[in-house]
């Protein structure tokens, strides 16, 4: 296959997962598990598994990277730009479309007998990944220890990067530990924090450098990004909370990155203009950070004591991903309907192995939505 018929096949995929990709990061990595690893055998298991724990250690978008890493497997750079635009393109399409009725109409229109179906099948995919990374991950006692813990921690309300970290350093401990090591030197991950202040009004390159930094050092969840947006934003009198709340909600039920967010607000802003500086600013990082990363993993895991901290990472992000399963069931399966519809998608997954997994979110949505009117 020449490189162009690469470059189209990713395209297709990563704009296939942009579109239907709903249930945020734990789930659209499960689903590019799913196509790039089983179904079209682009790289092993353990490679998959080293990208999201070294994705996890840089800011930024974790399954939007993601993409870029399996891009660059499949097509080198070009394969890492056309990868990462098509999965974001759906996303600011559609946050446009939200954008513009928002500020025609001054409300969010009513999509939630539309998306109720799919939170519940997107746990059983999430479940069925992390079954499948987990076999990976799990090599020994010690990492199947260090995974129970990260998935405790997590489940108490540890903050996961804290939780990767802590598992890579502890890896890092084990290494030195088996090679009768005294000593152990320590490390510190810097955090360099920029701020914008000038003088001159709102316009579009203010609103572009805002959302650049935001890109730059964006660390966690979605409620990191909020906390980040309303110190950015409503802090400055840019936005008011009410705006942000319901433009956190809009990245929340479009499928795709959340951090389409940023789309929502720039808009609000500045209109069109605004719109696109604010997602080419939050989402730039992580194409460098990616392209820069990428090349230097397989030298990482020829490394003894970096290899051990890699699978230490690994075992910890698996953890994170149950963690996030745990806490969307919670919030999700509280009627018959969703259990019935979680249930049902298990048995799929598990039973079904080769039935894609765009089918599972699409057939949720149908059944969610018939069930919503009963």
């Amino acid at each position: 296959m020449n490189q162009t018929s690469e470059l189209k096949e990713i395209a297709k995929l990563f704009f296939k997962l942009g579109s239907i990709a709903f249930g945020g990061p734990a789930a659209h990595i499960a689903m590019m598990e799913d196509e790039v690893v089983k179904k079209r055998k682009w790289m092993t298991q353990e490679h998959f598994l080293d990208l999201i724990g070294a994705t996890n250690l840089i800011p930024g978008p974790n399954s939007t990277e993601m993409t870029m890493h399996c891009g660059y497997e499949r097509a080198g750079w070009k394969g890492l730009f056309v990868a990462g635009f098509c999965f974001i393109f759906p996303a600011v399409v559609i946050t446009s479309v939200f954008a513009w009725l928002y500020q025609e109409y001054g409300q969010l229109p009513n999509v939630e007998p539309f998306i109720y179906g799919i939170k519940p099948a997107v746990i059983a995919i999430i479940i069925m990944a992390a079954y499948r990374l987990g076999k990976k991950a799990v090599k020994n006692t010690e990492l199947a220890i260090l995974g129970i813990i990260a998935l405790v921690a997590c489940l108490l309300g540890l903050n996961e990067i804290i939780a990767l970290f802590g598992c890579g350093l502890l890896g890092m401990a084990m290494y030195f530990f088996k090679k009768n090591k005294a000593t152990l030197n320590s490390y510190l991950v810097p955090f360099i924090i920029f701020q914008l202040h000038d003088p001159f009004k709102i316009g579009t390159l203010k609103i572009f450098l805002t959302f650049l930094k935001i890109g730059a050092i964006l660390y966690g969840s979605g409620y990191v990004l909020f906390a980040f947006l309303d110190t950015e934003l409503v802090a400055n009198g840019w936005l008011t909370r009410q705006a942000l709340i319901d433009a956190v909600a809009v990245g929340q039920i479009t499928p795709g990155p959340v951090l389409s967010t940023a789309t929502f607000i720039g808009w609000q802003i500045n209109g069109i203009p605004g719109a696109l500086a604010a997602t080419a600013g939050i989402f730039l990082p992580s194409f460098l950070f990616v392209l820069l990363l990428n090349p230097l993993i397989p030298k990482m895991r020829k490394s003894k004591l970096i290899g051990s901290i890699l699978n230490a990472i690994n075992v910890a992000a698996v953890a994170l991903i149950l963690a996030v399963c745990v806490d969307m069931a919670k919030d999700t399966l509280t009627d018959w309907r969703a259990i019935v519809i979680a249930i049902a998608s298990l048995i799929v997954v598990f039973v079904f192995k080769k039935v894609n997994s765009a089918y599972i979110v699409l057939a949720g949505a149908l059944v969610g939505y018939l069930l919503h009117l009963i």
